[in-house]
Parts: structure tokens; C-alpha cells; sequence
């Protein structure tokens, strides 16, 4: 009895070790990305109906709940809280036309933002590679990235076990700061590499969101970027995530609470 209870639970432990290591697999070769576009829309067709949706009825409101966390972390990273705002909206919004049970469930009902903790983490949606990357790039001076030494210590951890400390802080549902903080650092990060690189995109929140949401590992400094990033569908019309966080920054929307 004992043997085929030890045999049951070795295939239990075999199999829960196989689903990590290919979800692993799966996210370090990119399998888990979404397609994506390139925006040839022209900047009026972008004004469009998607902030008449419920959806964004529901996203406001959970902004304006968030608005003074939302600003702490852009504070603490010296950039404006609209940047931020302008990539969770995107983030956001394509997570409410893609999950729609969760949305029914839980987003609407409750109006509040929807926080990921698999492949993509917290309400921000940012990987763990990509969350690695911001911290070790903060305290790196060899790198484009680099932002100086007084930012250095904005991500450093108060235990010993990182792994653990880092998935806690970005998938916690009761205090988003530091889903905002690593955003804000990220965005910071790609405007530095592009400045140093002689192609300033500190005003092109399009270019930013873009680059946010295809990595590091894309981001290559040149004359004409192209806007683009995930395919986001509202409604039957087609958005990029780059192209939608401009339109929402460009927008009169909660200029009250995250002015230009």
C-alpha cells in the first residue's frame, strides 16, 4: 500500500516539476508573447471609441482609486505619473477584452485593475526576466540603461530570499507600488538608453509603450522607430499597445489626476 502511495505522489511531484520547467521554457523562448503589430494607423483614427466602453467605465474608476500610489512610485522614480498610466491602460484594457470570464467575475463587479501572477506579473503585467533586468540595471553603470547612483537602492530587498520577495512585492493585490515602481523605472530606463544613443523618446509615450512591451532585448535606438507592440481588439477595432497608451495620453481622460 505504502509503494503504489509512494508511486501515486512521485507522479504527482514529477508532473507538478515538468508544468514549471515548461512554463519556464515556454517564457524564456518567447512562446508566451502575444503577436504583435505595427501601427499604421493615422494619429486620428486612433481617437476612437474605446474610452465610451464599460470597460474603461471600470478602469477609470480603479485609476482613481489607485491615483496616490500611482503618483508615490512616480515620485520615487522621478517621472511623470501619466507615462505610467498611459502603458496600465493598455495593459489593462487588453486584459479585459482577452479574460472575459475574469473580467465578468471579478474586474467589473468589484472595479478594480487586474493583477497577473503567472507568465506576466501584477496589474502592470511585467515578466520576471524583465523585472531581473530592471534591478540589475539600476545598480550597473556599465550599461545605457543606467540611471545614477541615487537610484540604486529604490529595489533593494529586505530579506534574503529574493525570488520569493520580488514575486510577493509585484503581485500584491492590496498595495500596487511596486507594480508602478518597476514600470516607472523600466520606462525610465528605455528613455536613457535612447538618449544616450543620440534619439531622445522622453516625449513619444507611443515609442515607450511600445518598447515596454516588447524588452530590453528590443530596444535598439534609431532615427524612425515604429510604433507597434501586442494587438489589442476592442469592439472589433484593432490597436497597438504602443499606439493605445498614446491615445489614452494624448486624451483629455484623467487629466485632473495625471496632467501632461
Amino acid at each position: 500500500m505504502l509503494k503504489k502511495l509512494f508511486t501515486v505522489l512521485l507522479y504527482i511531484f514529477a508532473g507538478i516539476g515538468f508544468f514549471l520547467v515548461a512554463g519556464y521554457v515556454a517564457v524564456s523562448l518567447g512562446l508566451t508573447n502575444e503577436p504583435g503589430i505595427i501601427d499604421t494607423q493615422r494619429d486620428s483614427f486612433l481617437q476612437t471609441s474605446w474610452s465610451d466602453t464599460e470597460e474603461w467605465g471600470v478602469l477609470e474608476t480603479a485609476l482613481r482609486n489607485d491615483a496616490d500610489v500611482i503618483t508615490r512610485a512616480a515620485d520615487a522614480a522621478d517621472i511623470e505619473a501619466r507615462k505610467i498610466v498611459a502603458v496600465l491602460v493598455s495593459e489593462q484594457l487588453r486584459l479585459f477584452f482577452t479574460e472575459r470570464e475574469a473580467y465578468k467575475q471579478f474586474f467589473y463587479p468589484l472595479k478594480i485593475l487586474g493583477p497577473q501572477s503567472q507568465f506576466s506579473w501584477g496589474v502592470m503585467g511585467m515578466k520576471e526576466h524583465t523585472a531581473i533586468k530592471v534591478e540589475q540595471y539600476l545598480v550597473d553603470s556599465s550599461t545605457p540603461f543606467y540611471l545614477g547612483p541615487s537610484y540604486e537602492s529604490l529595489l533593494a530587498f529586505r530579506t534574503d530570499d529574493i525570488e520569493n520577495e520580488r514575486y510577493t512585492r509585484m503581485i500584491d493585490q492590496h498595495d500596487h507600488y511596486y507594480s508602478y515602481l518597476y514600470a516607472a523605472l523600466y520606462l525610465k530606463q528605455l528613455s536613457q538608453q535612447w538618449y544616450k544613443a543620440g534619439y531622445p523618446i522622453d516625449e513619444r509615450i507611443d515609442i515607450l509603450g511600445t518598447l515596454y512591451n516588447i524588452g530590453f532585448e528590443r530596444s535598439v535606438p534609431k532615427q524612425n522607430p515604429q510604433v507597434g507592440g501586442s494587438a489589442i481588439t476592442i469592439e472589433g477595432q484593432e490597436y497597438s499597445f504602443g499606439g493605445l497608451a498614446r491615445s489614452f495620453y494624448d486624451s483629455e481622460l484623467l487629466l485632473d489626476l495625471f496632467p501632461r
